[in-house]
């Protein structure tokens, strides 16, 4: 049995989970509305204000869906409760962002400034120039935007220079020596 998958899930006040045919499941709370159309092998019951997830046999395939299937309903739960967010850091000398109306303006020492359109359902903040913050209700889109924004200039192992999320540590390198 997998331990991830047999963990009930605890539906909040406030949170109206609808389970349709085909195993689409629509989520509504406070701070939105998520779908998504999950494996038809998977049963996902409501039961009381517990989201369990059942599998029909020991398949490989079943015992994979039903860890993954879980925790997908999981973050659909958390993110129209509480949302998700991605912190990123811009270290180097000159390089910065703002906000222009709802697009990102990066100056990451190109030629070019970069402009970064944000998608539906995603807003990004920036409190001082070298913090972006990225937020939204779907755990997904908001690390991709994330690594999407980091990708304009990964951080590199020399300087250290670069667009880094806030948990993450670059390994440095030694660079020459001279004689």
């Amino acid at each position: 049995m997998s331990r991830v998958g047999k963990m009930p899930i605890a539906v909040p006040a406030g949170v109206t989970v609808d389970i349709a045919e085909n195993n689409l499941v629509t989520v509504k709370g406070p701070k939105g509305e998520l779908q998504r159309q999950f494996a038809p092998e998977m049963t996902i019951k409501l039961e009381g204000n517990e989201l369990v997830v059942e599998r029909p046999n020991d398949l490989k395939r079943n015992k994979a869906l039903h860890g993954l299937t879980r925790a997908l309903l999981n973050n659909m739960v958390i993110g129209v409760t509480n949302g998700f967010q991605k912190t990123l850091l811009i270290v180097g000398v000159g390089y910065r962002a703002s906000m222009a109306g709802s697009d990102l303006n990066l100056s990451l020492g190109y030629s070019h400034p970069i402009v970064y359109k944000a998608p539906e359902g995603i807003t990004i903040e920036v409190p001082e120039q070298t913090k972006i913050i990225v937020k939204g209700i779907n755990k997904e889109v908001v690390g991709q935007v994330a690594a999407e924004i980091r990708e304009y200039r990964l951080p590199e192992p020399y300087k250290g220079k670069g667009i880094k999320y806030d948990t993450e540590t670059i390994r440095r390198k030694v660079g020459k020596t001279g004689k």
